[in-house]
């Protein structure tokens, strides 16, 4: 026996009992649900009800579908809402393999940028089946819900419109492999926090030009970092121990850096804090923000003063990639359910190492290498791109007596 199906589309002012309404008309008939979406724009309703039913010669479809039509449309008009009905195959309604979730984010998205993602997505043969909003402040995102696309070559072309369109967007495949991700590992000095340490410490110093020259170089990926390290310390021989009191009240935390670990932390994830910077004052993020796991360097003082040396074992780019690994271990989540972030080179191991690497308001070698870039100041718009609405966050700051910030 044929199975075929029909789609009920409701349009019209929102209001209370519009769903029950029509599903009581619809348990009437012998019909079954296959699917169902509903969403709410500025008070006006969209509700798209598929339902399935044997077709045939011998089943007195044409009866049933008309007597049901004419039940639908009544309650329509009682409502004040258009109807559409529509009729098709059963296996013409499945859905397509291969579905993605398309972020775009926006300090304010313009017509032209959503024209030229679709276009992109339609160009690359695939389907756009969903469009939810995430976030309006203080940032805008919308996530697509895409079939029937390669992941890779439609990063490769989202990336070029994105660029064109100064917007972020993100590919990244749905389902289980998305919702898996439990533990974040983030860069510190202009990620988590704004600016360099050891520019603070410079500052005190007296060398901060010539610190920043070399902090710079190295984020560029043009010098070694861990030579380029010793020689940004070394500048720093004699400072008082004092000054690590000075620079923690100095330290600024990126906005939106609370919410992000505070959000993350409720949903159960582990966080981590991986730094070239010093545990002198990574330790003190650690206690404040409640972070779990932590590496960074360690700068030697011998009577009250700084020597210019760091002890013991060095975190660079690839010591970064091995504190991710560790950290993982430790938390005994394979490397595929991790997220690390980061701005410079020395982060190009570890965003390439996790299940998803992204780069924050980075470097252009690494927006290049990272499965995605944001380049909005707001810390917390990667919780989007874990599928997390603002609704949802400020929901649950809001029944535990929390500002967000």
């Amino acid at each position: 026996m044929d199975q075929r199906t029909l789609l009920i589309t409701l349009t019209g002012p929102d209001r209370p009992g519009v769903t029950s309404r029509l599903f009581s008309v619809l348990s009437g008939f012998p019909v079954t649900v296959a699917d169902i979406e509903q969403v709410v724009i500025r008070g006006r309703l969209t509700l798209g009800v598929l339902v399935a039913y044997a077709g045939g010669p011998s089943t007195g479809t044409g009866t049933t579908l008309g007597a049901m039509w004419t039940a639908v449309e009544r309650v329509a008009e009682d409502l004040g809402m258009e109807v559409e009905l529509s009729t098709g195959s059963q296996a013409k309604e499945q859905r397509r393999r291969g579905r993605l979730s398309v972020s775009v984010l926006g300090a304010t998205l313009q017509p032209a940028a959503i024209a030229g993602i679709a276009g992109r997505i339609a160009a690359a043969g695939a389907n756009i089946d969903r469009i939810e909003r995430l976030a309006q402040w203080p940032v805008t995102c919308i996530e697509l819900s895409v079939s029937g696309a390669n992941p890779t070559a439609l990063r490769v072309e989202l990336a070029a419109e994105a660029a064109a369109q100064e917007v972020d967007v993100a590919v990244q495949r749905t389902g289980l492999s998305r919702r898996a991700k439990r533990l974040i590992v983030m860069d510190v000095d202009s990620t988590l926090i704004q600016g360099e340490v050891i520019e603070l410490l410079a500052a005190h110093a007296g060398c901060l030009d010539e610190v920043a020259t070399v902090t710079e170089q190295a984020m560029r990926g043009e010098l070694d970092f861990a030579e380029s390290l010793r020689r940004r310390v070394a500048l720093l021989e004699g400072l008082p121990a004092e000054v690590f009191e000075q620079v923690r009240q100095e330290v600024v935390l990126t906005p939106g850096a609370r919410t992000l670990v505070r959000t993350l932390k409720r949903l159960d994830y582990r966080f981590a804090i991986v730094s070239g910077g010093f545990t002198q004052i990574t330790d003190t993020l650690v206690e404040e923000l409640g972070i779990d796991y932590s590496a960074a360097n360690v700068l030697e003082v011998i009577d009250g003063k700084l020597t210019g040396r760091v002890v013991g074992e060095i975190v660079d780019r690839p010591g970064k990639a091995r504190a991710l690994e560790r950290f993982a271990k430790e938390a005994r989540l394979p490397i595929s359910q991790t997220v690390a972030i980061g701005d410079g080179a020395n982060d190009l191991d570890m965003i390439a190492a996790a299940g998803l690497g992204i780069a924050f308001n980075a470097k252009p070698v690494v927006r290049q290498a990272a499965d995605t870039a944001v380049n909005t100041p707001y810390l917390d718009s990667i919780l989007y791109l874990l599928g997390i609405s603002r609704d949802e966050v400020e929901a649950a700051d809001a029944e535990d007596g929390v500002l967000t910030s």
